[in-house]
């Protein structure tokens, strides 16, 4: 396994071009600007900044806007009309978003494959109630 610091000096040579390349990338619809001002993601470990690359990379790929991906995860839980959710996902992370897409996404494919299974006869607990139960029928 490498380290971070190997992999970005693999994928982008430094961490300032890695930098510039997050950048790059937050600029625009999909992301919350959260970074504190007087240290910037120069401060942030290679770590997390190739995360947020990758992920940043994911989702302008997938959906290109965050209102895209909101839209996608309210309709693959049957709630397109509930406001209160869509305001509650619109100020989550990115990163928060595209987990809550993946699960999301899981669960539909579950119900899908898996139909509703008919509800099963009750049996009768008790050797005398089943009894009775076979001689009534």
């Amino acid at each position: 396994m490498k380290s971070p610091l190997n992999v970005v000096k693999e994928r982008f040579g430094d961490k300032e071009k890695l930098v510039a390349a997050v950048e790059k990338l937050a600029k625009g619809d999909l992301w919350l600007d959260r970074v504190n001002d007087a240290k910037g993601l120069a401060s942030v470990s290679n770590a997390k900044l190739l995360r947020l690359h990758d992920t940043l990379t994911v989702a302008a790929k997938e959906f290109g806007s965050r209102g895209k991906l909101v839209d996608a995860i309210l309709a693959l839980q049957n709630r397109q009309k509930d406001t209160g959710l869509r305001a509650r996902l619109e100020g989550q992370p990115l990163p928060r978003l595209l987990d809550t897409h993946r699960a999301a996404a899981r669960r539909a494919s579950k119900a899908k494959a898996a139909p509703a299974a008919a509800p099963k006869k009750k049996l009768a607990r008790s050797r005398k109630a089943q009894a009775k139960a076979a001689a009534s029928k």
